[in-house]
């Protein structure tokens, strides 16, 4: 009996590098198909037009991108419960995650469930309905992209990135060169942050890669991490 019970860390293991294998697909398909990310700065006018124009397959595709992080859950979730009992703080941590996790999420449905209506209406009504809908999309996108899946989102996944790399480091479950990874990364995808604050202030400095070059690494750190604790499975 004992030996059809699943390790903690196979466990994990493989919802991480599920999960991160995964996010790669849509946001590859949209980096494509919807030259994601840097249309989220374009003009909003050419941004309804072009996911008008995208049809079916790009709300799918959008709606993919938001479903395939649910493997995290339980991975953060489990992570925790390993790691808290030695270390108090990872606890914190664990529910920062958990929330950056929700929140990401709830900013993604919006391309499925309210973008493809105010683009629908862009493209078919008169220029009154047109402006009605560029200024909710600009409502809607500040609010639940840039204020909860990129600000709140991202800053509690850097937080959790961290929190977690440091635990790795006090515990000595991974290698140093993967807990600096992780730092490494944090920083360089805190620096996106400066993206958003120039979408209230114009002229801030802005660092464009930042976003592109964080989020990639950090899938990378994530899968990584997932392959380590996969091998400590085996291993023990």
């Amino acid at each position: 009996m004992e030996n059809t019970i699943v390790k903690p860390e196979k466990a994990i293991g493989i919802l991480l590098i599920v999960s991160g294998i995964l996010l790669f697909i849509p946001y590859t398909i949209l980096s494509i198909t919807f030259e994601y990310p840097q249309i989220l700065r374009q003009d909003i006018g050419f941004v309804l037009n072009k996911f008008h124009d995208g049809g079916n397959a790009l709300i799918w595709t959008w709606w993919t991108f938001a479903m395939v992080g649910l493997p995290l859950f339980p991975a953060y979730v489990l992570l925790g419960q390993k790691l808290e009992a030695k270390l108090p703080l990872v606890r914190w941590v664990t529910y920062i995650g958990l929330i950056s996790l929700i929140v990401q999420m709830l900013g993604l449905l919006r391309w499925t469930f309210v973008v493809p209506v105010l683009a629908n209406n862009y493209v078919n009504g008169n220029e009154m309905v047109k402006e009605a809908a560029k200024i909710a999309f600009q409502v809607i996108h500040q609010y639940g992209g840039v204020v909860l899946g990129e600000h709140i989102g991202q800053l509690f996944t850097i937080i959790w990135t961290i929190g977690m790399s440091y635990a790795f480091s006090r515990l000595k479950l991974m290698p140093k060169w993967l807990i600096w990874f992780g730092y490494i990364t944090s920083f360089i995808y805190f620096l996106a942050q400066t993206e958003l604050f120039a979408t209230v202030m114009p002229g801030f400095p802005v660092l464009d890669l930042a976003g592109l070059i964080g989020s990639t690494l950090w899938l990378v750190w994530l899968i990584v991490v997932g392959v380590r604790l996969l091998r400590m499975s085996i291993q023990n």
